[in-house]
């Protein structure tokens, strides 16, 4: 657990770059009327579970699955930080495996705890790839893998870089597709703290891509890893947190402390015709009841235990 608390930062925005973009759902009574009647897809989010460190991993991840075939979106996806691949886990990933539909798998730096590969990860999960890409209704989502540790790294903590491999990857991906992109990746690539160590040069391929195509081909990029709920637009490219799943962390000195919430917390992402995204979040207590982690000198986005509802305009 030591390790764990030495790894957790906080992800703070980018000074300077742009300020918070976040549009409450009861904030957005003119854009919602605007809504067309039928959605062009939707998608389940999860991220952040860390099944392998708290108790009632199958029963936050049976709830999801049941209210994702009640709700019937065209695919779910976790974002990482879910299980290790042990005999011990196939209960959840069985308990995944039964929403009838696309599932699909980011990998999280602690997805690999005990030692094991990315390979072994995926393997597990039933994952398409390391990293892949996947096109439906006439978008391109993208996968990628915040895990990797450059050749000449030889620094202690988990690696949260995209090789240069992967980066020329994305590159091809991002100039070989028309259609708008959705993107996915368990750190943040729009903090410098705790985010990928590339992230600055990926914001400049995604803002460059935007350029060259002529329009706003990449619409939104989301991530997990930071335990907070947030909406940063960065030269007009969305950048959305998804919460914890289970707990939030705050900082008293240089300690972590945890907080599990009462209830699971993910998202359920729709994208409509006249090209507004709306996602529909889950709020919580803490199990004291609490909504805000009091006492803390955490200095980044309020810790509290919600997915915000959002209206995002995407085109």
């Amino acid at each position: 657990m030591q390790e764990r608390r030495s790894f957790l930062k906080q992800g703070l925005m980018l000074a300077g770059v742009a300020g918070l973009h976040a549009l409450p759902l009861e904030a957005a009574a003119g854009i919602a009327s605007e809504l067309p009647a039928k959605a062009v897809l939707s998608f389940g989010l999860l991220t952040d579970l860390h099944h392998d460190l708290i108790k009632d991993g199958v029963a936050r991840v049976k709830a999801f699955v049941e209210e994702m075939n009640s709700v019937k979106p065209d695919f779910i996806l976790q974002i990482g930080d879910f299980c290790t691949p042990k005999p011990a886990n196939k209960t959840l990933m069985e308990t995944w495996d039964k929403f009838n539909g696309e599932k699909h798998h980011v990998i999280g730096n602690h997805d690999v705890d005990g030692g094991f590969s990315h390979d072994q990860v995926v393997d597990f999960w039933k994952s398409k790839g390391i990293y892949y890409s996947f096109d439906l209704k006439g978008y391109h989502f993208i996968i990628l893998n915040g895990n990797e540790r450059p050749a000449n790294d030889t620094s202690k903590g988990y690696p949260r870089s995209i090789s240069s491999t992967q980066y020329q990857w994305l590159k091809n991906e991002l100039e070989s597709t028309n259609l708008p992109v959705m993107i996915f990746c368990h750190q943040g690539i729009d903090n410098d703290l705790d985010g990928i160590r590339e992230g600055a040069m990926l914001r400049l391929l995604f803002e460059r891509t935007n350029k060259k195509a002529g329009f706003e081909k990449i619409k939104a990029v989301f991530s997990g890893h930071n335990h907070e709920d947030y909406h940063n637009v960065y030269n007009g490219i969305n950048y959305i947190q998804i919460n914890s799943a289970a707990y939030q962390f705050g900082r008293k000195g240089r300690d972590y402390e945890f907080a599990h919430t009462k209830d699971p917390l993910w998202a359920l992402v729709t994208i409509y015709a006249n090209g507004t995204m709306k996602v529909k979040g889950k709020s919580s207590t803490y199990m004291d009841g609490s909504k805000e982690y009091a006492g803390s000198d955490y200095p980044g986005y309020p810790t509290t235990p919600v997915i915000s509802d959002r209206m995002i305009k995407i085109g």
